[in-house]
């Protein structure tokens, strides 16, 4: 029921090309399809690698355990590909690359594969979901795969999330991860913090205190609780002034900060408030896309097109 239910969020189309091979990957099937003409056999050389693969790494024990598999039932799901326009009897794969390297590993000559008509963004679009329906991607791979759909297609942020079966704030919320300095974002491929720890750390407003924050984070293996509760703590003292503040500033700078918290609970989003001596200052409100500033601009406005 579960896979059912992530079948219907997907893109338009996509069920007819998977042909629920990822649900129920039986020999029989397979042989059916190609006796409909449906699969056919392809040398393993003359597949290559699809160029719009999000997913960057592959487990070496994982690939051993599937080779191992292969060598006793064969490919029993077919590789779904697409031919490379610029390289005759040539084809690129859509989904299946990780059957692919272990079939290479296995030492098979031949793989069953379904050919299928894919543009450049079909083929970013379907490895993307094939690797979001099976958890196959890291944080840091998904942010970057949505952020591609968009910069280089063209797609909302809408958009990316009716095609691979998210909400639209998932979205947002993986992307903002590309914004952490490179550091934080390779500790989230390398295992070291979760994407909640990352995020926690986006509370902080500049690269030199969230890379302090990731390094306390990491060495005192921080929960994503405790990891929330230590940004703001050093948000609290990073806010207070230079000189020994007096009972009346103490009281203002937790008024501020109050007000900070509620402008960020009623925007939903990051907002960094500022106030001068002479009581003049200034409130900054974060915005992560344009669908973001548009969200922003109904709640600020009431919804008056101005």
């Amino acid at each position: 029921m579960a896979a059912e239910g992530k079948r219907r969020g997907l893109g338009r189309g996509l069920g007819a090309l998977i042909m629920d091979t990822a649900i129920t990957p039986v020999a029989p099937e397979v042989a059916a399809q190609a006796e409909a003409g449906g699969v056919k056999l392809i040398d393993i050389d003359h597949l290559l690698p699809n160029p719009r693969q999000p997913r960057t790494t592959f487990d070496p024990a994982a690939l051993e355990e599937l080779a191992a598999s292969i060598r006793t039932h064969g490919v029993i799901q077919p590789l779904v590909v697409t031919a490379a326009a610029d390289q005759p009897g040539r084809y690129w794969l859509i989904a299946g690359e990780r059957r692919w390297r272990a079939a290479r590993i296995a030492g098979l000559k031949e793989v069953p594969v379904i050919v299928r008509e894919a543009t450049p963004q079909q083929l970013m679009e379907w490895a993307l979901v094939e690797n979001v329906q099976r958890a196959d991607l890291n944080p840091i791979e998904e942010a970057t795969a949505f952020q591609t759909l968009m910069t280089e297609f063209g797609l909302t942020q809408a958009e990316v999330a009716e095609r691979v079966g998210k909400s639209r704030p998932a979205i947002t919320n993986t992307v903002r991860l590309l914004s952490l300095p490179m550091e934080v974002q390779q500790a989230v491929i390398d295992g070291q913090i979760t994407a909640g720890h990352a995020r926690a750390l986006l509370g902080l407003s500049n690269s030199e205190a969230i890379l302090r924050a990731l390094s306390e984070v990491i060495r005192r293996e921080l929960s994503v609780r405790q990891t929330e509760a230590f940004v703001r703590r050093m948000n609290e003292t990073l806010a207070k002034p230079a000189s020994s503040a007096t009972e009346e500033d103490t009281n203002l700078q937790s008024h501020l900060r109050y007000l900070e918290d509620r402008f960020r609970s009623a925007l939903g989003t990051r907002v960094t408030l500022h106030r001068n001596p002479d009581g003049g200052g200034k409130l900054i409100v974060h915005f992560y896309s344009d669908e973001d500033l548009e969200s922003l601009f109904r709640l600020i406005t009431g919804g008056e097109d101005g």
